[in-house]
């Protein structure tokens, strides 16, 4: 479960940012992450309460939203969304090359926003 491991980071610079701007109580954290960043919401949720227990962040609401995968293909050089269930087996609706797209959109992982006061 490396959503525990995000949760950490996640915490470790709302906190830096808290400090930062002198505020006291969390309330809400949106995150965005990508649609192959292999992240399940509902445990990055729970790993996120279970850190924030007893500290001023604790009852905030973590927000999370997912980016779809985006590809440019390398042979034709236009950018899709993959279809189906297989994300790894890319075939541009194009071209129809199969393999060796540059991927431009769907790993990320940041916050996106921090609400406090």
């Amino acid at each position: 479960m490396h959503e525990l491991s995000i949760a950490e980071s996640l915490v470790a610079i709302i906190k830096e940012e808290m400090d930062k701007h002198d505020v006291t109580r969390l309330m809400k954290v949106k995150v965005k992450y990508g649609q192959i960043s292999a992240i399940v919401p509902e445990a990055l949720e729970t790993a996120f309460q279970a850190l924030t227990q007893g500290t001023r962040m604790e009852g905030a609401k973590l927000e999370t939203e997912e980016i779809p995968l985006r590809a440019r293909c390398r042979s034709c050089g236009k950018e899709f969304s993959p279809q189906g269930d297989d994300l790894y087996i890319m075939t541009c609706p194009f071209c129809q090359t199969e393999f060796g797209h540059e991927i431009v959109s769907g790993k990320e992982l940041y916050i996106e926003e921090i609400e406090a006061e």
